[in-house]
């Protein structure tokens, strides 16, 4: 009697989501890439926030499915799309975000495991010269991904290529601070997610990305204002040192069950 054929694991629907506020002809490359994907999204959402630019126009004659936000900053744009996304998955793009063929495929993949609450993945500067835009973004994602691991108690979330699972956000949006538009959106959700939740940082999940937040004095103090708003905003809710408690006792609890398992396998046998 033949073996009957393994059947492929059934991969969940994934949602891209796009905020975006006059940004109309980044947009337009991003979703024309979205277009050509291995695998295509359930839904591509743009949150329209405030553009004067013809951004949802655009969208919608592209196949887009448009949220209005009017109240403009990413926070309040980026969850507006999470609330109105219906996939198993929502992935996060911005509109200058350059997703590889098979970024949704990849998601998908990556979440595979219920278990797992959240994706994060990396990318390189493409409006730089190619040694400089991938060094400088290994650099920079670098020093976010370790600084914002010391401060959270786990992996954060980078707003360029991410995924969360949609359970997983109706459990926490009430809890985002989507009203305030001086906070990074993205590291504010991992935040909420907090140490005991799965997110996981996913190196398949390139993209390429615009270097224009890093130019300026100005755009760097505002990026930096903003991190800091977002710590202080969060470390009230959650200071770091009870974060890290949570984190270690996650982990204990994961070896016990882990010896448990292992120990009731071997008196089986």
């Amino acid at each position: 009697m033949s073996a009957r054929p393994r059947l492929a694991p059934v991969l969940p629907s994934v949602s891209v989501v796009i905020p975006s506020r006059d940004d109309a002809e980044a947009l337009r490359t991003c979703l024309d890439l979205l277009a050509r994907q291995s695998v295509a999204p359930f839904e591509v959402v743009v949150v329209d926030n405030g553009s004067s630019d013809g951004t949802a126009e655009l969208a919608r004659s592209l196949g887009a499915v448009v949220v209005d936000e009017p109240r403009v900053g990413i926070p309040s744009a980026a969850a507006a799309g999470y609330d109105a996304a219906r996939g198993d998955v929502i992935a996060r793009l911005d509109a200058d975000s350059r997703p590889g063929r098979r970024w949704v495929e990849r998601v998908a993949r990556s979440m595979r495991d219920p278990r797992r609450d959240a994706v994060t993945g990396v990318g390189t500067f493409y409006d730089l010269p190619r040694p400089v835009g991938g060094a400088v973004a290994a650099l920079y994602l670098a020093a976010y991904y370790v600084l914002s691991h010391l401060a959270l108690g786990h992996t954060v979330l980078w707003g360029s290529s991410m995924a969360v699972r949609r359970r997983t956000w109706l459990a926490v949006r009430d809890d985002v601070h989507r009203d305030d538009p001086e906070l990074h959106d993205d590291m504010d959700l991992a935040f909420v997610l907090g140490p005991t939740r799965r997110v996981r940082l996913a190196p398949s999940l390139h993209v390429g990305v615009s270097a224009r937040s890093l130019r300026g004095a100005s755009q760097m103090r505002r990026r930096f204002e903003r991190a800091f708003r977002t710590l202080e905003v969060n470390w009230r809710v959650h200071p770091p040192w009870l974060r890290w408690r949570d984190r270690v006792e996650r982990a204990q609890s994961e070896v016990s069950d882990r010896a448990g398992r292992s120990s009731r396998r071997s008196s089986a046998e």
